[in-house]
């Protein structure tokens, strides 16, 4: 059995990774940060914003890894262009015997 910790946060990748849900995530993490309604309230002074750091970093971190893999498929499909051109490409040669 897998911590539950560790359940949330997979949870949490694969539904940020889903492109039905990506954005409805976003949102609700975002309002999530900027609501009053906290697990831990906010008028605790540093405590209280621990909760919200953890939620902003996991959410720019799985962000910046959308983008990381979504660059990195566009860089992969260029460079299959790019080999496929080079490949399609025939050079005539005019031989002479000497």
């Amino acid at each position: 059995m897998t911590f539950p910790l560790e359940s949330l946060y997979n949870w949490y990748r694969d539904i940020v990774a889903n492109p039905k849900y990506r954005w409805w995530v976003i949102g609700g993490t975002l309002l999530y940060v900027l609501s009053p309604i906290d697990i831990i309230p906010d008028v605790f002074p540093i405590v209280g914003q621990i909760d919200d750091a953890v939620v902003i970093t996991l959410l720019a971190t799985e962000i910046a890894s959308l983008l990381k893999d979504r660059n990195a498929a566009i860089k992969q499909k260029r460079e299959d262009k790019a080999a496929e051109a080079k490949a399609s490409e025939s050079v005539e040669v005019d031989a002479v015997e000497i």
